[in-house]
């Protein structure tokens, strides 16, 4: 076996062993895990794997090419946690194995194993292998489309520096296609975000020509022919008035803060800064200038901090605020700090000052934090009286069991931090990279086993219990007051096209009517009273961490059980 065989195989059994287990340890979580898994739940119980639904009723939102994963998945696994996250983890292990391949195809061995081992060490990026949101693999096919375009563009133009051994055409179908799938995936914003992408290099070269219009032409075809699979069979199906209302969609994430998702302007920065440790630190680094030997390297390194650049400023400009609209920028953040770690190993020099400086503040914020949650966790009561939130209270107040062991995150962290420096300062850069890549890797699984299910204590668990006792007896389960999927998939709701009630999930649809089932509803403590208010028929039969539980009983007919 070949060295760069052999390498893939690591990869791909790395990724298998960090991505696979455990991912249906916790339940989904309100609202995109959820929400994407009762797309797919539904699509199995109506039979319908062309149509798009939620609660039995058009979902315009989302394309259908991630709810089709699922729905294999669960067809292997059984509909559960495990099944809707694992295309995530899938899509994880190819996602190393390409970047491998893309480093040291325009690199060398060396920068095809620190590319991907930059993305599997940083705490978002790998993070969202583990979970049930469309997002990994929406941006593995936008990327695949940028890097083959990047290809297309340097065959044509004969950039210097890199040999091709396929055609510029072959290149320009491949990163059509992939522009379609990612289409497919998530919609048309695929489609934005890369020609804000070349737009801006285009620009940057002062509008030199470097595309013809017959193969934008083409591009635009090849980009087409899969999301047309669903998007011109839907159209024939329903008509015109989906896409209409995808489009309201989208503008409604621009203009308003959906959702109550609002933040400030330089969230997105925030978010990357952070969440994307510790390679951010590093790709900041690449970010200033510097000299690179080949032409194709200069080109790529321009390419990529343009991408950073649109997805930061295009998501900043959005109202509403999602961590995981920046992910995108993952790719060329681990490319750029990839880059700046095999410059170490070459130069053998010490990482700059303000890089182990930023280093050190990031880190110690996520090990004061794995060290100040047990602590909290155990003494809730020190937190009473600076928290206004009649729910958050509630919550608190209800006891989560921490010991001494639950401490141990935390000092992994340190201990990761301590280990790092100590091999950076004595330029064993090797190792200072291999322990921050497969330190960053096993802190991630530590942390998720300790505190997760915790967390979720503390946050959904009293309600999705419910949903699930509930939602084995012939019932109605709906929210009030708040907004949640978890009544919908976990309360297994299922679909009877003659009982028009089945659809009707608004709260006053159901709560004013003579009912033929039991009627259970979920609402948050500080909505409570204005249930009762608004609804006095209704009676309440519980409480926990903040949630308040009514039932409102079926009509009984005389002689009838």
């Amino acid at each position: 076996m070949k060295s760069h065989q052999l390498h893939q195989l690591l990869i791909a059994a790395a990724g298998a062993l960090f991505f696979l287990p455990f991912l249906g340890g916790v339940h989904l979580f309100d609202w995109d895990e959820i929400n994407f898994a009762e797309v797919a739940r539904e699509m199995i119980a109506s039979g319908d794997y062309m149509r798009v639904q939620i609660d039995y009723e058009p979902f315009w939102e989302k394309p259908p090419f991630f709810f089709w994963l699922q729905v294999l998945s669960m067809k292997l696994f059984g509909v559960g946690e495990y099944a809707a996250r694992f295309p995530n983890a899938i899509c994880g292990i190819l996602t190393l194995v390409f970047l491998y391949r893309v480093g040291r195809k325009l690199w060398d061995e060396r920068m095809g194993l620190l590319w991907a081992g930059a993305y599997f060490g940083s705490i978002l990026p790998h993070l969202y292998f583990k979970s049930g949101i469309i997002d990994p693999w929406f941006n593995l096919f936008i990327f695949s489309s940028l890097y083959h375009w990047i290809l297309f563009h340097w065959k044509r133009n004969h950039v210097a520096g890199i040999s091709l051994d396929k055609s510029a055409r072959y290149y320009l179908i491949i990163s059509g296609l992939m522009m379609g799938m990612a289409m497919l995936t998530k919609g048309p914003t695929a489609f934005l975000v890369f020609t804000l992408i070349g737009g801006v290099y285009w620009v940057w070269y002062r509008l030199a020509k470097l595309v013809s219009i017959w193969e934008v032409f083409l591009f635009g075809v090849l980009a087409a022919l899969p999301s047309m699979m669903w998007y011109g069979v839907e159209v024939v199906r329903q008509g015109p008035g989906f896409l209409v209302d995808f489009v309201l969609y989208l503008i409604r994430l621009a203009s308003t803060e959906d959702a109550g998702h609002g933040g400030f302007p330089g969230y997105h920065v925030v978010v990357l800064l952070v969440g994307c440790f510790p390679i951010s630190i590093f790709a900041i680094g690449a970010m200033l200038p510097f000299k690179e030997s080949h032409p194709h390297h200069r080109d790529l390194r321009q390419w990529m901090l343009i991408m950073v650049g649109v997805v930061v400023v295009l998501f900043s400009l959005v109202q509403s605020k999602i961590v995981h609209y920046s992910s995108l920028a993952y790719f060329p953040l681990t490319y750029l700090g990839a880059r700046i770690w095999y410059g170490l190993i070459e130069s053998k020099h010490q990482p700059s000052r303000w890089m182990m400086i930023s280093f050190w503040v990031i880190g110690s914020l996520f090990a004061a934090a794995c060290l100040l949650l047990p602590i909290l966790g155990s003494q809730p009561e020190t937190l009473l009286p600076y928290v206004q939130d009649p729910n958050v209270q509630e919550i608190l107040k209800h006891p989560v069991s921490w010991g001494e062991m639950d401490f141990l995150p935390g000092l992994l962290w340190v201990v990761l931090l301590v280990v790092t420096q100590f091999f950076f300062a004595r330029k064993q850069h090797v190792k200072a990279i291999g322990t921050l890549v497969v330190g960053i890797g096993l802190l991630i699984s530590v942390t998720l086993i300790f505190f997760i299910q915790r967390i979720e204590g503390y946050s959904q668990e009293a309600a999705i219990a419910f949903f699930e006792e509930k939602g084995k007896e012939d019932a109605y389960l709906i929210s009030f007051g708040y907004k949640t999927y978890a009544q919908l998939f976990y309360g297994r709701k299922s679909f009877d096209p003659d009982n028009p009630k089945t659809w009707q999930t608004a709260a006053g649809a159901l709560m004013n009517e003579e009912l033929d089932k039991d009627l259970y509803v979920v609402t948050k403590i500080h909505k409570a009273d204005q249930l009762k208010e608004v609804f006095p028929q209704m009676v309440e039969i519980g409480r926990d961490r903040g949630f308040v539980f009514f039932k409102k009983e079926k009509v009984k007919i005389e002689g009838v059980d």
